[in-house]
């Protein structure tokens, strides 16, 4: 799962959410196939991915850790710079350039991070968001094996992003199989401190689902959402009393018509 999931995970719960069960979300019209998904990672991650996780964490020392996650955001940086474009933020775009240059050359390839000392902040764009700034609704909610939470949109997004990925066009299968396992391993370090998130959630699955899909909103928008509540979906066991469908609602500030007697027929208006 993407780090800035998390982040989006920790800060719902900290607004409080609650661990009360959810009602049917029509944006996952695939929720069987995706649950079935979502227990089959969660399998995977806490025999493999979690304790490996944990033994780096234990081995290495956390400015190497630092710099390993520095490379590797520097790796993948061109999908920013290329979808910023795409986006229509030239400005932008040659900025996030001048960071990559910057940190590649200065940084020695990424390892260290100068351009943020600079005031060359670090951005986050894929082709997912870029489709969203089109237009492109997310489509149904989507669990990836091993990658976790996406959407029919930004998985087509993944796809396309894998063309600006350099470790795409390392020719030796082995080599970029095991490139994509050591920045699996490093992502999955950086989620380490967050795992306390879902311990008290009733649904986790639902949870996750619904942060992915607000942390989504929020980056195609950059930032420029509604907030809405941290409880939004969850079922209280309370429904609201709905007004008869054939009583159209009267005109405010009207006063109530005054009964007719019986068979008395309404005074035609004066021609």
């Amino acid at each position: 799962m993407y780090p800035r999931l998390f982040l989006a995970l920790a800060a719902i719960a900290l607004a409080g959410c609650t661990s009360q069960p959810l009602r049917p979300d029509p944006r996952d019209p695939l929720e069987k196939f995706n649950r079935s998904v979502y227990v089959m990672n969660d399998k995977l991650d806490r025999a493999i991915a979690r304790p490996v996780a944990k033994a780096y964490r234990q081995v290495t020392p956390r400015v190497v850790q630092t710099g390993i996650s520095n490379f590797w955001n520097n790796v993948e940086y061109p999908a920013t710079i290329v979808n910023q474009f795409l986006q229509g933020k030239p400005g932008t775009g040659f900025r996030d350039l001048g960071r990559f240059l910057l940190n590649t050359v200065a940084g020695v390839g990424g390892i260290l991070d100068p351009a943020t000392a600079a005031g060359l902040e670090r951005n986050d764009e894929d082709f997912g968001q870029t489709l969203g700034k089109w237009g492109v609704p997310p489509g149904p909610y989507l669990v990836i094996p091993i990658l976790g939470p996406s959407s029919i949109r930004d998985g087509a997004g993944r796809v396309a992003d894998r063309f600006t990925d350099p470790v795409h066009y390392v020719d030796d299968w082995r080599w970029r199989w095991g490139l994509d396992g050591f920045r699996l391993l490093d992502r999955r370090a950086r989620l380490l401190s967050l795992e306390g998130t879902l311990q008290d959630i009733y649904d986790p699955y639902s949870f996750i689902r619904n942060a992915y899909f607000r942390q989504r909103e929020y980056a195609v928008r950059d930032g420029n959402v509604v907030e809405v509540p941290a409880d939004e979906g969850i079922d209280w066991g309370e429904e609201e009393e709905e007004a008869p469908a054939d009583t159209p609602p009267e005109p405010a500030g009207s006063q109530p018509a005054a009964p007719r007697p019986p068979d008395q027929e309404p005074a035609e208006p004066p021609q």
